[in-house]
């Protein structure tokens, strides 16, 4: 079915993405991923290319249009071109928002530049190694003392972690106030106590270096508190429709690449003297995930749609739990399925569909796993 969510404006901005990629990325990737990390540069040329902070407004150096419908874009030519490594979409789509919505107008004025021009990669530390979508688990600790916090503890599994200037903590401000005792601190790269550790080692994503990162009494000023004292359970909810949805549209557009692959394969694989697509089993395969795809693709558009509409009130948090297990769960499948009919070629790290094997499995844990989602329906409709 022809999609009808983008013009010719979103169209435009898919073509310069798909440059910026050939140029900039792909030459250098199978490198990154031999180093486990990107280089810094790449995001500099992200920053000359206006592909960060597109929502943040003109005057702090962003493109000034929170049109999420180019976000999408970016998510699914990255997707398409099997380039998780640099992650633009956290940068933009998860972190970004905190710092548009939160930030008070000179935290605007000290981060938003960097941010825009990608001179200042970011993360958010919410993870503990003994605390995941659980927030009451959380054990980092900010005691005041006047004009400045003191911030003890660690994180593990951050996304950006090795790269990062400009980290987003979640820490316990309030210890008698569970989950409603949170606030979001805001750590940059020098200040004393705070240290990274290792880039783990992770079976996909290679490229994308993720950390362990320890906190021993940090001292972060009183002007790194990030909106509410005690609000960061609310800001987090807020934030997480928007990052669910940008992980639903990584997973349809990598369940589409990954049929697509699979399709051209098996016209020109051949078995038995014939090419596989003629094999009864291998067209029901295709079907079946051809009509998955179609079916998941639209809902995933109708959210994008609707996260975008400015006259509206955004995505549903509800929907958007629906749209990330679903289409995650599928590009998982997908993945299996086309994996399978590359028969002993799909095990081979040459070749796209083993990547994808790989790099796609962690969709269906991080911004909230499968079985978190189900819950979050689940109580919508039960109670």
């Amino acid at each position: 079915m022809k999609r009808t969510l983008y013009t010719e404006d979103h169209e435009a901005f898919r073509a310069v993405v798909r440059t910026f990629l050939e140029k900039e990325v792909l030459p250098h990737y199978e490198q990154w991923e031999k180093d486990g990390i990107v280089s810094r540069e790449a995001w500099l040329a992200a920053g000359r290319q206006g592909l960060l902070g597109l929502a943040v407004e003109e005057e702090h150096g962003g493109g000034g249009n929170p049109d999420f419908r180019y976000a999408s874009v970016l998510a699914e030519e990255f997707t398409r071109a099997a380039a998780p490594g640099l992650a633009i979409g956290l940068h933009n789509d998860i972190i970004g928002p905190y710092l548009t919505k939160l930030a008070t107008e000179e935290q605007r004025r000290r981060w938003l530049p960097g941010f825009c021009s990608g001179e200042i990669v970011t993360a958010i530390a919410m993870t503990e190694p003994g605390a995941g979508s659980d927030l009451q688990g959380i054990r980092t600790t900010a005691e005041d003392h006047g004009d400045h916090w003191i911030l003890n503890g660690s994180k593990t599994f951050i996304s950006n972690g090795i790269l990062a200037d400009l980290v987003i903590v979640v820490a316990k401000t309030t210890p008698e106030g569970g989950a409603h005792g949170l606030s979001l601190l805001v750590v940059e790269r020098g200040m004393e106590g705070f240290e990274r550790g290792r880039n783990l080692d992770k079976i996909g994503q290679k490229s994308q270096d993720t950390a362990e990162l320890f906190f021993k009494d940090v001292r972060v000023p009183k002007e790194n508190l990030l909106g509410e004292l005690n609000g960061a359970f609310v800001h987090l909810m807020t934030n997480l429709a928007q990052e669910r949805l940008a992980i639903a549209v990584a997973g349809i557009a990598g369940a589409e690449h990954l049929l697509e692959l699979t399709t051209r394969y098996v016209k020109e694989r051949e078995a038995f003297g014939r090419p596989l697509a003629k094999l009864q089993h291998v067209r029901f395969e295709i079907a079946e995930m051809a009509t998955e795809c179609a079916v998941t693709r639209t809902f995933v558009d109708r959210c994008i749609a609707e996260h975008a509409d400015p006259t509206g009130l955004g995505l549903d948090p509800v929907n958007a739990s629906m749209a990330k297990w679903w289409a995650t769960e599928l590009q998982k499948r997908v993945a299996d399925r086309c994996l399978q009919l590359h028969g002993g070629y799909g095990y081979m790290s040459e070749f796209p569909v083993a990547r994808a094997f790989t790099d796609g499995r962690i969709q269906t844990i991080y911004g909230g796993t499968t079985e978190i989602m189900k819950e979050i329906i689940g109580r919508s409709l039960l109670g």
